[in-house]
């Protein structure tokens, strides 16, 4: 399992994880499209906009492997902001690859994706 050295483990002051230390001796976890509804508590909002900002931050818009990125966060935005970037995709899988979908990510979390005064791309 590939560790991704300098990512964030948790959303600062919270429980809420970003990374897992170490495989599950009894299998992977698998990926799952979750539903997120409009009624959402604030800290589970910030905690994908966190997630989705280091996601941003540590690989830009090339595929990643998953890794040791934690399945339950990753649930949270697959099939929307995160999608496969191989086909076919294995969701129980840590060698699995995905990718920022810009145009949806954009969408959904438009502060983070604002264009800086410099006139640059995304902060």
């Amino acid at each position: 399992m590939l560790k991704h050295r300098g990512f964030p483990g948790r959303l600062p002051g919270t429980d809420f994880q970003f990374v897992i230390r170490r495989g599950n001796p009894r299998g992977v976890t698998p990926i799952v499209a979750r539903p997120r509804h409009a009624d959402r508590r604030p800290a589970d909002r910030a905690a994908d906009h966190a997630f989705l900002a280091a996601l941003w931050t540590h690989f830009g818009a090339a595929p990643f492997l998953r890794g040791n990125l934690d399945a339950g966060r990753l649930s949270w935005l697959f099939g929307r902001e995160v999608v496969a970037a191989e086909s076919p995709f294995d969701p129980a899988s840590y060698d699995a690859r995905l990718r920022i979908d810009l145009a949806r990510a954009r969408a959904s979390f438009p502060d983070l994706f604002a264009p800086t005064a410099e006139g640059g791309g995304p902060t």
